[in-house]
């Protein structure tokens, strides 16, 4: 059964799930395709909508990395309430959401699949002034400054390039997200970063990488930098023909096809019983 709201998106499936976070600005649509073709393997999936998100540039300006992070233990606290097993996942800010769940709650989340994660905004779309931003401290002083959402948007496929650029200019904000990202939600990305620093070698459990090559927001250094530093297994794919948004642009089957693969083999992993005749040997060899 599929509960869908205007923001939201909820897949019934079986006791594993997979909780999905969208992007900065961005909104559960742009994880929709990747939330049914994991659906479709048996999986529960939850799409929540991130705290300040889906609204106004007002209620973004408003939002903390805290509140982000708040509403995505709401949400991990919801799909707990179906799931044994959880996978938390999502697209750039929200793949380190799902990274701060993984260290926070270790209990309740059992592997990360990690979409285009972005530490650092240093894709080959940025432009070199953007660096000064780094200098700015204050919240205030942030807001004074807004980064469009310009050419080509994260996508590499014209057609659904077209389609966002349409949404974006639409002014409906519950489709495509904002058309600009305003500085004070990139600062508190940068303080959500800080945090996620301190927490990150403590991270144990298996995680999924995958991320575009040619990413125009975030260089592939950023998946790089992750598979080193976390502490548990990682899987890595690169992708070869997609920009930022890899859920929607040309290879989102490859992301669904690889996202349902270690799934699988999480859930496999995961949910298995020790067979009798292995506890028999267990208790004789304890004798």
């Amino acid at each position: 059964m599929t509960t869908n709201t205007d923001t939201t998106y909820r897949i019934k499936g079986g006791r594993v799930g997979v909780l999905l976070f969208h992007g900065l600005c961005g909104t559960p649509v742009e994880m929709r395709y990747v939330a049914h073709g994991v659906a479709r393997a048996g999986y529960t999936v939850h799409c929540p909508l991130v705290a300040g998100h889906g609204g106004s540039e007002a209620d973004i300006k408003a939002s903390t990395w805290q509140d982000w992070l708040a509403s995505a233990e709401a949400a991990l606290d919801e799909i707990r309430k179906e799931c044994d097993v959880v996978i938390c996942s999502g697209l750039s800010t929200g793949a380190l959401l799902s990274l701060m769940l993984a260290a926070r709650h270790p209990d309740k989340v059992q592997a990360t699949a990690l979409l285009a994660p972005t530490l650092w905004l240093n894709g080959w779309l940025i432009p070199w002034y953007a660096r000064l931003f780094k200098l700015v401290r204050h919240t205030w002083v942030a807001n004074l400054i807004k980064f469009p959402d310009i050419e080509p948007h994260g996508i590499k496929d014209d057609r659904i390039r077209d389609f966002i650029r349409k949404a974006l200019n639409s002014g409906d904000s519950s489709v495509a997200g904002l058309p600009v990202t305003p500085g004070g939600a990139v600062l508190e990305h940068r303080r959500l970063v800080k945090a996620l620093m301190a927490e990150l070698s403590g991270i144990a459990q298996p995680a999924l990488i995958v991320h575009p090559r040619e990413d125009d927001y975030a260089d592939l250094n950023n998946a790089w930098y992750l598979q080193r530093n976390l502490k548990g297994t990682v899987d890595m794919v690169v992708l070869d023909d997609s920009y930022h948004i890899v859920t929607v642009d040309r290879q989102r089957h490859v992301v669904v096809e690889r996202m349902v693969a270690f799934a699988d083999r999480m859930a496999a992993k995961l949910t298995q019983k020790p067979d009798t005749a292995t506890m028999t040997k267990i208790g004789s060899a304890v004798a």
